[in-house]
């Protein structure tokens, strides 16, 4: 698991057990008695609940933030458990029970970080029933489509490459306990800290707490889900169903993005999403640092998306 960090919101992190797979689960109430707004929050691909718990701190401003774990990811026990393959798919089929359990016949809202957009987005599409809960969709640096990404084909390729080996169970064993020890991600942030978005324009102290916290995240994430996943993403497509979201979304777009082409992303969500809002940020990163404290969330939380969650 995650080392727990300072926060206000962790006396609500609660046990999660989702068909037989355990995790956890932040069930924070909303700051004020009668907001009744209930929000799903989730978390992208390289996360956990500790990384987005300043987010959900900034929502609860709100109404009720609920935020589970994925299986594989933030500790909790991954599908291979079960001997199921962590596709798209399923976790969109995880993400559902999770729902049908959660809000019942309450309807509720979706503010979801890059892959947990994805995963949010299929699980709408494969059940309708769930998308007309929906009051609204906010994407954070989201995505629907492989194209999207901002790489070279033989960059594509090699990612494709290592993800499928690391997808594979030895394979994944060996870089867990190889390539990810604590030494070894210690020296390689340390080596490129200059150029890593994450630790530049910063002293050696602030520096040490963040890798200190990626060495958590990258032993606490299970190797071949993230592997898989990311061969997912790579291979993507969720512009193919023919068949249009009625829920509205609104994305929230990183004009500096680094991962993604804003003009493409923004074509290929008019294609799921019948109704799609852009609002922009002035940030120059894709996400906040691995640490998210209440401050360094608010910017990707833009007044439009505020007015939103306020109506």
């Amino acid at each position: 698991m995650v080392k727990i960090s300072k926060n206000k919101l962790n006396v609500h992190i609660e046990p999660l057990n989702m068909n037989g797979l355990r995790g956890r689960v932040l069930r924070a109430p909303a700051k004020r008695k009668k907001q009744n707004k209930q929000i799903l929050l989730l978390y992208g691909h390289h996360a956990s609940i500790e990384r987005m718990i300043g987010f959900a701190e900034e929502l609860h401003k709100y109404g009720h933030v609920t935020l589970p774990d994925f299986p594989g990811f933030g500790g909790m026990q991954s599908l291979y458990r079960m001997n199921e393959q962590p596709t798209v798919d399923a976790l969109a089929d995880y993400l559902a029970a999770f729902v049908k359990m959660q809000y019942k016949s309450r309807r509720f809202t979706i503010v979801a970080m890059s892959f947990g957009f994805v995963v949010a987005t299929r699980m709408l599409q494969k059940y309708p029933e769930l998308a007309k809960k929906v009051d609204m969709v906010i994407s954070i640096a989201g995505f629907v489509h492989h194209e999207d990404f901002k790489m070279k084909q033989r960059t594509k390729l090699f990612f494709k490459l290592t993800a499928r080996i690391n997808s594979y169970r030895i394979a994944a064993l060996l870089t867990r306990y190889i390539l990810l020890n604590r030494l070894v991600i210690y020296l390689s942030y340390l080596l490129a800290a200059d150029k890593n978005v994450k630790m530049k324009e910063t002293d050696f102290a602030e520096r040490v707490r963040r890798i200190s916290f990626e060495v958590e995240l990258w032993q606490s994430n299970d190797v071949r889900t993230y592997a898989f996943t990311g061969l997912e993403m790579l291979r993507l497509n969720l512009c193919s169903t023919g068949q249009q979201i009625e829920t509205p979304v609104t994305h929230v777009k990183v004009p500096d993005d680094r991962y993604f082409d804003n003009r493409i992303v923004e074509q290929h969500l008019s294609v799921v999403y019948r109704e799609v809002q852009v609002v922009k940020t002035k940030l120059k990163g894709h996400a906040p640092t691995v640490i998210a404290s209440s401050q360094e969330a608010a910017p990707f939380i833009p007044r439009q998306i505020r007015s939103i969650l306020k109506a």
